[in-house]
C-alpha cells in the first residue's frame, strides 16, 4: 500500500508502524512477520467480474473448520503476524466469523474485514463492533450503475452503502475499496465526493491484478496514460479534501510505481515535500509479496499473497505458519525475498528498484509467463526510471 495522504500531508494513521516502523526500527514486514489475508471461505452472494478468489455460490467442502481456523490463527499469532484480514468470498457468510475475530483479537492481532457490505445489517454491525474490530473495508467499484454491473447484482451499490452506514452507526472504523479499471476510473472524483458527503474516513484504490476472474478482464486495465491521469486526480482530490478540513486516509494498492510517481510529482509541484516522500517510500519497501503480505486460503493453503493462488507454499493443516513461512529450502520463497537481484527488463534498470522492488510478480507471470519479467502495469517512462536517485 502507498499512503497518498500520509506522503502528502503526513496524516498519522493506526497502520503507520506497520508500513514505516516504530522509532526508526524495522517494520514487521522487514522481519518477515506479514499481514495475513485469511480468505476464510470461497462462498459469496455476488459474482464480481474481477474476483481474484473466483468465489462461488456454494462453499468449498475442504474449508477449515472452526477448530482448524482457530489453530491457524494461533499459529500466525505465535509467529508475530500483526494483522489478520478476514476476506472471502464474502466473510459475512461464515457462521463462526465473529468467534474467529474474537479469537484473533484475543491473541493480540489487529483484525479487519474486507466485505462487499451487502449483508451487514445493524445487528451484524453491532456484533462486529463487539469483536474489537479494527476496520471494516467495503468494496465499491464506482457509482451505482457501474458498481451493480461489476457485481452482477442490481441493488448491490445501495446495499453496500447501507451496510457501511450500519457499521458507522455502531462506531466501527470504515472505508471504501475500489479496483480501478477503464470502466470506472472517470468516476474517481465522484467517489472522493461520496467520501466527503457520507463522512467515510478512508479510501483504498486498487490497481487491477490479473488473477482469478480478474485475469479474464485484462482488457479493462488502464493504459499508462490513464493511470497517470488517475494518479494526478487522486493527488489533487486528496489535497482538496485536506484544504476543506477533511483529512481522509487515501491509499493506493498493488502498484508500487505509485510511490515514485508521487515523488516525481512532488519534485515538480511541491519540492518541499520531496525529501520526506522519498524517505517514506524507502521505508515502506518491505510491504511485498512473500514478505510483508501472506494469505491463508479457505482450505488452509498458505500463499505468498492473496492473488497468487496457484503458488502454494504449504498447508496449515500439516505445518505451522512459521515452518511454512521460514522454510529456507523453499527456493521460490527465498527468491521472492531477493527479487531485486532477479527481475528483468525495465524493472532491472530502474532507479526506483529499491523502493518498488520490481512491482507485482503475479502480473509479470500472467503476461509474460515469467515471474521475473518487468511488471506490465508500470506506467513510469524510460526517462523517469533512468538516472541517479537523488533529491
Amino acid at each position: 500500500m502507498i499512503g497518498i495522504s500520509k506522503l502528502l500531508i503526513d496524516k498519522k494513521e493506526p497502520s503507520d508502524e506497520l508500513r514505516y516502523g516504530k522509532d526508526g526500527s524495522a517494520t514487521p514486514a522487514a522481519r518477515n512477520r506479514p499481514i495475513v489475508v485469511y480468505n476464510c471461505l470461497q462462498r459469496c452472494n455476488l459474482h464480481c467480474m474481477h474476483c481474484y478468489a473466483q468465489a462461488t455460490l456454494k462453499e468449498s467442502e475442504d474449508t477449515l473448520s472452526t477448530a482448524e481456523a482457530k489453530a491457524m490463527i494461533d499459529s500466525c499469532a505465535a509467529f508475530g503476524c500483526p494483522v489478520m484480514l478476514f476476506s472471502g468470498g464474502e466473510p459475512m457468510l461464515r457462521q463462526d466469523l465473529f468467534e474467529l475475530i474474537h479469537h484473533a483479537s484475543g491473541r493480540g492481532m489487529r483484525t479487519t474485514v474486507s466485505t462487499n457490505g451487502t449483508l451487514i445489517s445493524r445487528d451484524l454491525a453491532r456484533e462486529l463492533a463487539g469483536c474489537n474490530m479494527g476496520y471494516v473495508g467495503v468494496s465499491l467499484d464506482g457509482m451505482e450503475a457501474t458498481h451493480d454491473r461489476f457485481r452482477r447484482v442490481k441493488g448491490a451499490w445501495q446495499d453496500a452503502l447501507q451496510g457501511l452506514e450500519n457499521c458507522k452507526a455502531e462506531g466501527l472504523r470504515t472505508g471504501l475499496r475500489i479496483t480501478l479499471t477503464n470502466q470506472n476510473f472517470e468516476e474517481v472524483p465522484q467517489i472522493f465526493e461520496l467520501l466527503a458527503e457520507a463522512e467515510i474516513p478512508r479510501l483504498c484504490l486498487y490497481h487491477l491484478v490479473y488473477s482469478g476472474r480478474g485475469s479474464e478482464i485484462r482488457e479493462a486495465e488502464l493504459t499508462p496514460e490513464q493511470t497517470r491521469q488517475t494518479m494526478e486526480v487522486i493527488i489533487e482530490k486528496t489535497l482538496e479534501l485536506h484544504a476543506r478540513g477533511l483529512d481522509k486516509e487515501i491509499l493506493t494498492v498493488d502498484n508500487h510505481a505509485d510511490g515514485p510517481f508521487l515523488w516525481l510529482w512532488a519534485r515538480k509541484n511541491r519540492p518541499e515535500l520531496a525529501d520526506r516522500i522519498l524517505m517514506m517510500i524507502r521505508a515502506n519497501r518491505a510491504m511485498s509479496t512473500g514478505q510483508g503480505i501472506a494469505s491463508v486460503s479457505w482450505n488452509g493453503d498458505v500463499l505468498p499473497d492473496q492473488f497468487w493462488r496457484e503458488k502454494v507454499l504449504g498447508n496449515i493443516r500439516e505445518q505451522s505458519f512459521e515452518e511454512i513461512w521460514m522454510d529456507r529450502e523453499n527456493g521460490f520463497l527465498e527468491n521472492l525475498r531477493r527479487r531485486e537481484e532477479l527481475v528483468k527488463g525495465k524493472c532491472s534498470r530502474c532507479r526506483f528498484l529499491e523502493t518498488c522492488r520490481g512491482g507485482f510478480r503475479a502480473r509479470a507471470e500472467a503476461v509474460y509467463d515469467d515471474i521475473w519479467a518487468e511488471d506490465p502495469a508500470c506506467y513510469l517512462t524510460e526517462e523517469e526510471i533512468s538516472g541517479e536517485l537523488n533529491t
